[in-house]
């Protein structure tokens, strides 16, 4: 028997296509359109990893879908050299990307633990993480930062911290370049029972402190996930991988196999040449500092308005009273294309996030249109 009262599900506006009306309006300028909204990366990947794509030998057969065992020794020796922390390769897998992993996971974890359904998230945050929890059919629940910037953990209610099924934290943080209290989650999760999940796919880019991971508080009741996409330069090509508590790994890893999620094979050969080099990604956060420097101090020369380096990341996230109306002037005036603030939620919405991924010549295009020298 059907439930009248059920409502069909309608996928809200995708956000970035919101910003279709100001294309037109930077697409105006001689040299066209300059595209600061979404955070992908313009610069080559490594040699060795086109050369693992073209000729790794591994498109013919089904790819393992927790990852070959060269990519998780691989993940597993970054993770040993940039936190100091051993995983074993029987806690890590592969996953594709890891937008389909933030968006999938809460579905699974469901299956796992029915008398759950809430899901706990950065108020101010990649967009996904609420929508992971929509497409399974749970709460999404935001949680504010306090007044440091990290999550007012104590502000979540007994009720919800009843009903949650996991937690979510981003450090850095996309948009705002926050860095969180890492072990504080940890330790909240674990007091209460709820599984930390840490995106840190920008933990490469953090620019006044050492890269940090939530593996250095314990494995225990977290799961951190990585990607390549921006530490690589290999949006395109969908790598990633996630480690952590045995059991929570365990369990995704069975489930995920068969839901026939599977990193193809010549991605996984590109993810060990990635993994296994450091020197691609001093000089990729070389790049992004420098950008981050130009763009701030020509968005604040031009708008009077305080443009903050981030702590990590490479956007640039600062208050701008009416953020349409400053996205709109920016792309009539300047031909660049940004991302108002309520993309990532209502606190946002008097920000604005600006992407430096754009070259330096396209970055000093938008200077010269706005009359900053």
């Amino acid at each position: 028997m059907t439930n009248p009262d059920r409502v069909s599900f309608v996928p809200p506006p995708y956000p970035y296509d919101r910003l279709d009306a100001y294309i037109d309006l930077a697409n105006a300028h001689e040299g066209g359109l300059v595209d600061l909204s979404i955070g992908t990366p313009c610069d080559p990947p490594l040699d060795a990893v086109i050369e693992a794509l073209s000729h790794s030998g591994a498109e013919r057969g089904y790819p393992a879908s927790i990852g070959s065992e060269a990519l998780r020794r691989s993940a597993a020796r970054w993770i040993a050299r940039r936190f100091g922390v051993d995983v074993p390769t029987s806690c890590l897998a592969a996953c594709i990307g890891t937008k389909e992993f933030v968006a999938t996971t809460p579905q699974y974890l469901h299956l796992r633990t029915p008398d759950r359904d809430t899901v706990l998230y950065p108020a101010i945050a990649y967009p996904t993480y609420e929508m992971g929890a929509t497409l399974a059919g749970l709460r999404a629940v935001a949680v504010p930062a306090d007044a440091r910037g990290n999550l007012d953990l104590a502000s979540v209610s007994q009720i919800d911290r009843d009903r949650a099924l996991m937690l979510w934290v981003n450090s850095p943080s996309n948009p705002t370049g926050q860095l969180d209290d890492l072990g504080a989650a940890a330790a909240w999760g674990r007091q209460y029972g709820i599984p930390v999940f840490s995106d840190e796919c920008y933990a490469e880019f953090t620019w006044d402190s050492a890269p940090q991971s939530i593996l250095q508080y314990g494995l225990e009741g977290v799961v951190a996930v990585h990607s390549l996409s921006k530490r690589s330069n290999l949006a395109g090509v969908r790598v990633g991988f996630y480690s952590g508590d045995a059991g929570l790994v365990d369990y995704l890893k069975e489930v995920r196999k068969h839901a026939g999620f599977m990193v193809p094979g010549p991605a996984q050969a590109a993810g060990v040449a990635a993994l296994d080099d450091d020197e691609h990604v001093r000089v990729q956060r070389n790049r992004y500092r420098s950008r981050l420097e130009t763009m701030s101090r020509v968005l604040a020369q031009w708008s009077g308005l305080d443009v903050a380096l981030p702590a990590g990341g490479f956007y640039l996230w600062f208050a701008a009273n009416d953020a349409w109306q400053f996205t709109e002037r920016l792309a009539r005036q300047g031909g660049a294309l940004v991302s108002p603030g309520d993309f990532y939620g209502a606190g946002g919405s008097s920000f604005v996030r600006v992407a430096v991924v754009q070259p330096d010549s396209r970055l000093h295009l938008v200077a010269q249109r706005l009359g900053v020298e």
